[in-house]
């Protein structure tokens, strides 16, 4: 076990703390209870999972907890330990809590055979220190009532159906359609428990600042579901007009022309101006869609941060898309196992079972380097998300052999941009 900072020692939580952890959340978050949140909105913790430092007089001073995740990776998926959960007192900052937690995650999981950890951070500038990499971004947009979107083939024919969000009635649904939705997009973790399920469609009415309850609207061919979107409008008039406003919480389509009669619904709604999105992936369907770009507002995000745990079973688990052999001198300050000289060799064929991407190799090494990096780097481009050669190019990366940078960055990418739908 990690050894924890002096007055403290690291405690598994057992359910029975459930009050004390939740207490500590609260302070560390700055909200209070709210007993009509806590009485609709399902705790999701793993409690075989959850973690903390307890400190002298044994109240808790610091939790995290994590989620075993199968994170998709470019040509298949991962097992990976979703940091969660991650507080501490604001009367015990700046005692090294936080790193000894972090530490404390990293063994645990690497003991489970979670080769990745991944999370969302609530402050961007925290995590690069242990290693994360910012591996994914999000878009949302604020579009305007009526924008056009471009033709799409067999979209009119498709039939809506709008209800109200339910999870006995569509949890099951929105599962299964968000998994094929975002077959092959890397980083789509879905939400993998009954409890993880039933909190997304929790609506206690503070969550909803004066709109209306969660509503659900899905796209059909006949009896087959094809596409879901779940919303909200919040009612608004300005000088006796209707200034309404849609907020979108998730958007998943299966295809084409699901995803514009989808959009077209969105985008049209009476009483409405505005639009906001979720969070969507850089390449989402919908500003190939949309005749005019320039939308009111578009704001691109930190989404995913990766951490590699076990270099070599990381790298190796994922494909890569251009045949490459390159020597990674991989720096990692807190995981002295994954530090030295790593060889990324693929094949010189594609996949053998016929899908895309190409299988590597990845063996330690004494040859010289033809990249430097940090693995809070590899992390960044672990999804294929994110450019060694732009990370080059602000001194992240430093090439040894003319055209290996190249060579790597182009392996390392993917043509699906990575995205995570929600936060965990």
């Amino acid at each position: 076990m990690t050894p924890a900072p002096d007055g403290y020692r690291t405690i598994e939580v057992p359910e029975a703390r459930k009050g004390e952890l939740l207490a500590v959340d609260r302070l560390a978050f700055a909200f209070s209870p709210d007993p009509e949140v806590d009485d609709e909105v399902p705790l999701t913790l793993d409690w075989t999972r959850t973690m903390a430092l307890e400190g002298t007089g044994g109240a808790l001073a610091g939790v995290h907890a994590s989620y075993p995740f199968a994170l998709p990776v470019p040509g298949g998926t991962v097992p990976c330990s979703g940091l969660t959960w991650v507080g501490v007192r604001p009367d015990h900052r700046r005692r090294g809590l936080l790193g000894s937690m972090i530490e404390t995650h990293f063994e645990r999981s690497g003991a489970r055979g979670e080769p990745v950890s991944a999370l969302f951070a609530a402050e961007a500038p925290i995590y690069g220190r242990f290693g994360y990499g910012q591996a994914a971004e999000n878009l949302r947009l604020t579009i305007a009532r009526g924008a056009a979107l471009r033709d799409v083939s067999g979209s009119a024919d498709l039939d809506l159906r709008l209800e109200s969000a339910d999870a006995a009635a569509h949890s099951a649904l929105v599962h299964a359609v968000h998994g094929a939705a975002g077959a092959g997009r890397p980083g789509w973790i879905e939400r993998n428990t009954d409890a993880l399920r039933a909190r997304h469609f929790a609506d206690p009415r503070p969550w909803r600042d004066g709109a209306e309850q969660l509503r659900i609207v899905t796209v059909r061919a006949g009896d087959q579901v094809r596409g879901y979107a779940l919303f909200r409008r919040k009612e608004d008039w300005a000088d006796g007009r209707p200034n309404g406003k849609v907020r979108i919480a998730e958007v998943a389509a299966l295809d084409a022309a699901a995803t514009h009669r989808l959009w077209s619904f969105l985008l049209d709604l009476d009483l409405t101006t505005t639009v906001k999105s979720p969070m969507l992936a850089v390449d989402d369907a919908l500003m190939q869609l949309l005749v005019d770009v320039r939308v009111d507002n578009a704001v691109i995000d930190d989404n995913l941060w990766v951490r590699l745990l076990d270099l070599p079973v990381a790298l190796g688990a994922r494909r890569y898309a251009a045949p490459t052999d390159v020597v990674l001198e991989v720096t990692d300050a807190r995981l002295p196992a994954n530090a030295g000289r790593w060889r990324v060799r693929t094949g010189t064929s594609g996949a053998a079972d016929g899908g895309f991407g190409y299988d590597a190799e990845v063996s330690a090494t004494s040859d010289p380097a033809d990249l430097t990096v940090d693995v809070r780097e590899l992390g960044a481009a672990y999804l294929g998300g994110r450019s060694l050669a732009a990370m080059a190019g602000a001194g992240l990366v430093v090439e040894h052999r003319a055209g290996a940078l190249l060579s790597a960055s182009a392996a390392f990418g993917w043509p699906v941009a990575p995205l995570c739908t929600w936060g965990f």
